[in-house]
């Protein structure tokens, strides 16, 4: 539950911004801070606005307030290859805020299929699968209890129509009819066969084979450590605590090696 005090517990200074209509005076000294900062972001010269621009750039409502002019700054300065930039180049790309003021036409009695959101849509499809679902659950249990697929075709003929047909004349629904069959159709049992038994070798000897390839392995890491660790020393003229860095151990564990293979 929200607590009311909580309000007044964030709000301990209250700061004001009015929008930026109402401080026009700021509009072109920031329109010029912001084309001086472009101008040496893409190291092109700085875009400057003539008197008829100026006063346009003054009249126009800016509904996106400081953001609003700081992109329109930006665009013109990498878009426009003239510097100077006149009433016309400005009107360019400036936005025609006048739409946005216009009202709403509201009231309007809704049809029972126009659906104005798409939350609305998908709730309808989601519905529309859920049913479907259903309707081929119960198929698939009545095909279960009965194997006679003709049976099951005959008796619940509306319902693989309204599943199939939905609406379809009589010939592509006697196409679909075929389908239907076939995939009604239950599978033949298939004879299991025991795979051929592939002669193994004793358990003694395949014991003895992976105790090699593990000792082999082991010889192998030890001596890729020995070596790691030498070419690191050389690298870094013997200094322990550069070559532990490197490696990405700590230097104790660098000399406890070096102690344990003699290097």
């Amino acid at each position: 539950k929200f607590r009311e005090d909580l309000y007044y517990r964030l709000s301990t200074v209250e700061i004001h911004l009015p929008p930026l209509r109402d401080r026009r005076e700021d509009i072109h000294l920031l329109f010029r801070k912001f084309a001086s900062d472009f101008g040496q972001k893409y190291k092109m010269p700085t875009i400057r606005l003539e008197d008829d621009a100026i006063q346009l750039l003054l009249k126009y409502r800016w509904p996106g307030n400081i953001r609003q002019l700081r992109n329109i700054a930006e665009q013109i300065s990498v878009l426009e290859e003239n510097r100077s930039i006149s009433a016309a180049t400005l009107h360019s790309y400036l936005p025609d805020s006048s739409s946005s003021n216009l009202p709403a036409v509201v009231g309007q009695a809704k049809k029972e299929s126009d659906f104005s959101n798409e939350r609305e849509i998908l709730y309808k499809v989601l519905f529309d699968m859920k049913g479907d679902l259903n309707d081929l659950k119960k198929l698939t249990l009545e095909l279960l209890k009965n194997s006679d697929t003709a049976k099951v075709q005959e008796e619940n003929e509306n319902l693989i129509r309204k599943i199939y047909g939905n609406g379809q004349n009589e010939e592509e629904f006697d196409q679909e009819e075929e389908t239907v069959a076939e995939v009604l159709q239950l599978p033949e049992p298939v004879m299991e066969t025991k795979p051929q038994s592939i002669p193994q070798p004793p358990q003694e000897d395949r014991y003895h084979f992976a105790e090699e390839i593990e000792e082999e392995e082991t010889l192998s890491l030890q001596e890729k450590e020995i070596e790691l660790i030498k070419k690191s020393l050389e690298r870094n003229n013997g200094k322990r605590k550069a070559a532990a860095a490197e490696l990405g151990i700590s230097e104790r564990t660098l000399y406890r090696k070096i102690k344990q293979y003699d290097l």
